[in-house]
């Protein structure tokens, strides 16, 4: 049958970046763990394969291929660890609203060295008392001269430690009303004025992902940095939540498929009263649940890509999708080390890290309950 959005291009491309994977990340990647963070020279080398950005234009670094070749760079990533996420979140969600809504100058100054890895992006919308309710942010931008002078803080940035180019969500009018129609975006330099860092953070999981608190005072931003028309940050968020849910989807599943694999690998050769662990009732029901629900999301995500790549709004789907694969990757990562009885439990076998990092996917690109909401309210409810 033939695939949904793959083909024969991909396939190749998909081996190729495994070969580079190999050599380059699984190796290293207990050491990243350990040093809690991903060096900048592997993101160069990313670069240099064309494995950043690949589906920008030819004239800004990129390749010109269609959205395909994201999703598998996201898939093997994820094989590796879920750590790498930052790197997504790079390609797939912070460089696109640049090349979406950025202006021409802005475009050539910064996605080129996107594609390069010599600019490593984040994206700053949640503060410490604002993260599913974008609305109420409280970081403030105002207009003074050719310049917004910028002030508030904000936590849980992925690539925190090492971004050098910041989209940050803002109030640029205080007293609109509905609130929602103050938010702009601005681009924020790293070696801006008035910019910080705050703590590196101390994560349950993701170890190797640097996540950190990011702090704005007085910062003077140049107003050539804001991103599009003011007053419509929001909406260029809303509009851009698809595919960053979309990500966290497809990340859900590939750790799901990765866990059953181990499991299937470990039950096999664990022997308990004179036979393999495998061959127990309860043992083969679970996989049988486990691999059952895996195939139908698959399904139900491979079609979803298909659609996102025609530009269809597939919010509701989208919401379903984030919900449901992210809350069966978290059933299957429990099941998978209650599988591994002890062994399960010690750091050294990947199911514990795995069991780790999986936990945050129900709460970031939006809570599993706002997902839920969503879908209600799209359901007429």
């Amino acid at each position: 049958m033939k695939h949904p959005y793959l083909q024969e291009d991909h396939y190749i491309f998909k081996r190729s970046l495994r070969k580079f994977l190999e050599k380059e990340a699984y190796p290293n990647y207990g050491k990243w763990e350990k040093d809690r963070i991903i060096p900048r020279a592997f993101w160069t080398k990313m670069g240099e394969q064309g494995y950043l950005c690949p589906d920008l234009d030819e004239k800004y670094g990129g390749s010109g291929v269609d959205w395909g070749f994201s999703v598998i760079i996201n898939e093997e990533l994820e094989r590796v660890g879920s750590s790498m996420v930052g790197i997504g979140l790079h390609n797939d969600i912070v460089v696109p609203y640049i090349s979406a809504y950025g202006s021409e100058e802005q475009k050539q100054r910064w996605l080129p060295r996107c594609t390069t890895g010599d600019i490593i992006t984040a994206i700053a919308m949640t503060e410490p008392a604002a993260g599913s309710d974008l609305a109420n942010i409280q970081t403030t931008a105002v207009f003074d001269g050719d310049q917004y002078i910028l002030n508030g803080q904000k936590t849980f940035i992925t690539n925190g430690i090492q971004s050098d180019l910041i989209l940050v969500a803002c109030k640029t009018d205080t007293k609109a009303f509905p609130t929602y129609k103050g938010i702009s975006l601005l681009l924020v330099e790293s070696e801006t004025p008035g910019f910080s860092r705050g703590r590196k953070l101390n994560k349950v999981g993701l170890h190797s992902q640097d996540t950190a608190e990011l702090i704005f005072e007085d910062c003077r931003v140049p107003k050539e940095n804001l991103l599009g028309e003011e007053g419509q940050g929001f909406l260029y968020m809303m509009e851009k939540l698809q595919q960053e849910r979309l990500i966290v989807a497809i990340a859900a599943q590939t750790a799901s498929e990765v866990m059953l694999s181990l499991t299937m690998d470990y039950v096999k050769g664990r022997e308990a009263f004179g036979k393999s662990v495998g061959k127990f009732q309860n043992t083969q029901f679970k996989l049988a649940e486990m691999a059952t629900d895996i195939e139908m999301g698959r399904a139900f995500l491979d079609a979803l890509i298909a659609a996102h790549m025609e530009g269809k709004n597939i919010v509701t789907k989208v919401s379903m999708a984030k919900w449901k694969l992210t809350d069966i990757a978290k059933k299957i990562a429990a099941e998978s080390m209650q599988l591994h009885g002890g062994y399960g439990y010690m750091e050294e076998y990947e199911i514990a890290r795995r069991f780790r990092d999986i936990q945050v996917s129900s709460i970031y690109a939006g809570t599993n309950e706002i997902m839920k909401t969503i879908i209600a309210k799209n359901l007429g409810l």
